[in-house]
């Protein structure tokens, strides 16, 4: 395909420590803040059929009373996001709920990146509107069209203003409409975002989600997430330092790094990536590990050899999802990804050959814009070579704004009939299978969908399965693989005894609390009380059985 065929394109370039004041004095001094009244209705329930429409609700109410639903979709940056906003309302006094039909506001934190993620947002803004709900929206779709039609007369908060997200919730409970869009700044720099320190209320009580940067260096024809999230902001390797140190005192076991590309970490403000990662290593205690989010081949070749070193780290996942999108050079200049097929393998060969079972991730998008059925055999050969274990096959949908948007496309039917050729030779191949019978240590942090497992990750970060017993969630468990199947595998548990990831580390929080363990050591109570009788190595030997069976 001739580079021409892309056509010419243009780049697209297109509260906490303020709540001791009253609500409107929090509104003084800051102009980006807007405050519509909005129209009174009669407020009878709505049928089936109705309109949507403004419930009304009382001109003055008690703060921190009311109950907020909140949904989040997209990346594991979004929903960082969405557990900032949640601890902020929690510390407030606003009660959380799963259950959207109780709740009084429904907050939506929102994602861009295709066109069903965001119909999923827009049909939930219906359906409470339906149903009378206030209703504030976040995340990069609002942020990224503030203009578009179905956001008109709802709040919305943007994505580095996730900070005041209690203002919002008041004033729209109030019947108001309040839009935060704009940008941070610090010392006459693009911030990384709303601040780290922020309270949290976390989905999951044993994993930390770290937002390293946000926006991105990139320019890709088809991302729309670059509209909302903007160029590269990072945060001080000090700031995510001490996030981590006081998540793991807290009791997460597991940290996840994200951004929309942590490859370009530290660029904006002289350092990198592997410097921030070895910091990092200093402070994940014994039994603990991180995962490193995704990051763009052009921006981690020269940094191959400190990311091998620790990556292979421990207490690193030797996991990477690095996003090659084509297997065509073609399609990747009309992609504007500012690498060539040569430059992925170039990263991936060089971690799989130092880094053993080394995981490796991908995306790959079918029927972009001008891609022939040769840009597409590429794509297969590519993914024939790597059997990657993790592939995440997506359609090329158009994206409103973006020049890939004005390309002309590929017919529907053969983009479908591409999309089930990638995902049958996907299925072809069982990436566990030489796992079987194997050991591996695993830390279990999750429920498995179904409900019926608890989800163990190996150092290569695959999923293996283990039975849903209390004593091993948050701990390191040794395993033997005793099934494989397509997406994980089953392990087997070869003893009780198990290792608590650190050394506070208390059972999962219930969700709808704020973040913050009061840590106990028994351990030092046992061990004052074997000195202070002076027990015989004997004695001690017994004492210390009983301890390890307590824990």
């Amino acid at each position: 395909m001739p580079a021409s065929s892309c056509g010419e394109v243009d780049d697209i370039e297109d509260l906490v420590s303020s709540q001791d004041f009253m609500p409107n004095e929090r509104y003084l001094g800051k102009k980006s803040v807007t405050v519509r009244a909005r129209k009174r209705q009669h407020a009878d329930l709505p049928t089936e059929n109705a309109e949507p429409q403004e419930c009304e609700r009382p001109t003055s109410i008690i703060p921190g009373t009311q109950t907020i639903y909140i949904k989040s979709w997209g990346c594991a940056h979004n929903n960082s996001d969405g557990e900032y906003m949640a601890g902020q309302l929690a510390s407030f006094g606003y009660k959380l709920t799963d259950n959207k039909y109780e709740a009084d506001l429904w907050l939506l934190n929102s994602c861009t990146v295709k066109n069903p993620a965001e119909q999923h947002f827009r049909n939930e803004i219906e359906a409470g509107r339906k149903l009378g709900k206030a209703v504030v929206l976040a995340g990069c779709v609002p942020q990224g069209a503030p203009k578009a039609d179905f956001i008109h007369g709802l709040s919305v908060i943007g994505v580095q203003q996730i900070d005041r997200v209690v203002e919002v919730v008041e004033e729209t409970l109030k019947g108001h409409t309040v839009k935060l869009l704009g940008r941070k700044r610090q010392n006459g720099r693009k911030a990384g975002g709303a601040s780290l320190l922020l309270p949290k209320v976390r989905r999951n009580p044993l994993i930390e989600i770290i937002p390293v940067n946000t926006g991105c260096l990139n320019q890709c024809t088809y991302c729309k997430t670059k509209h909302a999230r903007g160029e590269l902001g990072s945060y001080p390797p000090e700031e995510i330092v001490a996030r981590a140190v006081t998540s793991f005192e807290e009791g997460v076991c597991e940290l996840w790094l994200t951004s929309e590309d942590t490859g370009t970490y530290g660029r904006d403000i002289g350092t990198n990536l592997p410097e921030l990662l070895w910091k990092l290593v200093d402070v994940i205690p014994a039994g603990c590990m991180m995962r490193v989010g995704m990051t763009n081949p052009p921006y981690i070749l020269e940094h191959l050899e400190e990311m091998a070193k620790v990556l292979a780290h421990p207490r690193v996942y030797s996991f990477l999802h690095i996003p090659v999108q084509s297997g065509s050079d073609a399609v990747l200049a009309c992609m504007k990804r500012e690498y060539c097929r040569a430059d992925f393998e170039r990263v991936a060969d060089f971690f799989l050959e130092r880094i053993p079972n080394m995981t490796i991730a991908t995306d790959i998008i079918c029927g972009f814009p001008g891609e022939t059925e040769e840009d597409f055999e590429d794509t297969m050969n590519l993914c024939r070579k790597y059997k990657f274990p993790s592939l995440f096959i997506n359609q090329f949908f158009p994206r409103p704004g973006t020049p890939a948007a004005r390309m002309e496309r590929v017919p529907a039917q053969e983009v479908k009939k591409r999309t089930k050729m990638l995902s049958e030779l996907f299925q072809s191949y069982k990436p566990y299978e030489h796992h079987l019978g194997k050991i591996h240590n695993v830390l279990v942090t999750e429920v498995s969908h179904d409900g019926k497992y608890y989800v163990g990750h190996t150092k290569a970060y695959e999923q293996v399965l283990v039975p849903k017993r209390p004593e091993l969630i948050g701990k390191m468990v040794t395993v033997k693989i005793i099934s494989t199947s397509k997406h994980s595998m089953m392990g087997k548990p070869l003893s009780s005894k198990t290792e608590w990831p650190s050394p506070g580390l208390a059972p999962p929080l219930p969700q709808g609390k704020v973040s913050g363990v009061n840590h106990t050591s028994e351990s030092k109570e046992s061990s004052g009380h074997a000195i202070r009788y002076s027990l015989a190595l004997l004695i001690i030997a017994v004492i210390a059985r009983v301890i390890w069976l307590i824990f």
